[in-house]
Order: structure tokens, then sequence, then C-alpha cells
């Protein structure tokens, strides 16, 4: 385990190599981090971090990102995901395999209201339709590990909400 400082992230460049894959589950809220704080996380160190992983050597390339994510949204959140998705795309990983979760049920050590609200409905939603709208994060981890042990063809796969539930209990 290496910690890096992310706003100057060209300088722990060693840590990013020699690693087969890379995950990446970076990512902030708008209210934590402010509309250019978010930008920054979910998408430029995102993008930096895998092209430090290339760079090391890293031929598969995991991004969770999320479900509706859209590089021409008119939704900050969407979009950034979106644009985020298509750069880590450009990098030129052998395989690049980016999860789009719908809500993550989780539980947190921050207080999250209406995050929390959300869940608690979701929850009982995913009882009747349980790969609709939400997704525990578990399933998501379990997942992404699935995809890497794996054999693919693909040099690029999405993985949408009901695909990561299916990978997930695999």
């Amino acid at each position: 385990q290496a910690v890096v400082d992310f706003e100057r992230l060209s300088e722990h460049a060693a840590a990013f190599q020699g690693h087969d894959v890379g995950f990446c589950c970076l990512g902030t809220t708008r209210a934590k981090a402010g509309a250019d704080g978010f930008v920054r996380v979910d998408r430029d160190y995102v993008a930096q971090a895998a092209e430090l992983a290339r760079a090391g050597g890293c031929k598969h390339f995991v991004l969770q990102s999320s479900q509706g994510a859209n590089a021409q949204s008119s939704f900050l959140y969407l979009r950034v995901k979106g644009e985020v998705e298509n750069l880590v795309q450009a990098v030129g990983f052998d395989r690049c395999t980016i999860l789009r979760p719908a809500v993550l049920l989780c539980k947190r050590q921050e207080s999250r209201p209406m995050e929390w609200v959300t869940q608690q409905f979701l929850g009982a939603v995913a009882r009747v339709c349980p790969t609709a709208y939400s997704v525990p994060v578990e399933t998501v981890a379990r997942a992404m590990v699935a995809c890497v042990l794996q054999p693919g063809e693909e040099k690029v796969k999405v993985l949408e909400n009901k695909a990561i539930h299916e990978l997930g209990k695999a």
C-alpha cells in the first residue's frame, strides 16, 4: 500500500509501476468538494492515475463509474463520469473494464441524510427488483475482481448494474 498526494501525483509514479491490474474507485461528492473539487477528484485524478498506471506497465484497468455516465449530459455528475470513462479508455490499456453501478448500498462513517433515506427506500425496492436501482458495495467489489479473473477478448467492456449483480455473485 502506498500513500500518495493526489495534488502531486506525478511525484508518486513509482507507486504505479509493476502492476498488471489497476482498480479505481476514487470519487467524492459535489457537496463535499464543491463543483471544481468534484471535477478534479472524479475526472482529473482518475485520468492521471490511469496514465501513470499504464506507463508503469498496467495491462487491465478496472474503473468504477456510475449508472447513466454520459460525457454529453447536462448534469455535472453524469458528464464528469462520462468524460473520465472516455479519458481512461483513451489511455490505451490492453483491457479496460468500466463498471456502472446504480446507487451504492453501504454504511458510511460520514452523515449523508438524503443518501441514507434513499438507501432505505432502495433497500426495500431491492427486495422486489434486486438489480434495478441499487447494488451493495460488496457486490461491486466482487464483480471488479471477477472481471479480472475471467478471460476477455474485448478491449473495453462496460458492465451496467444488472451485469455487476450477476458477476458479483459468480
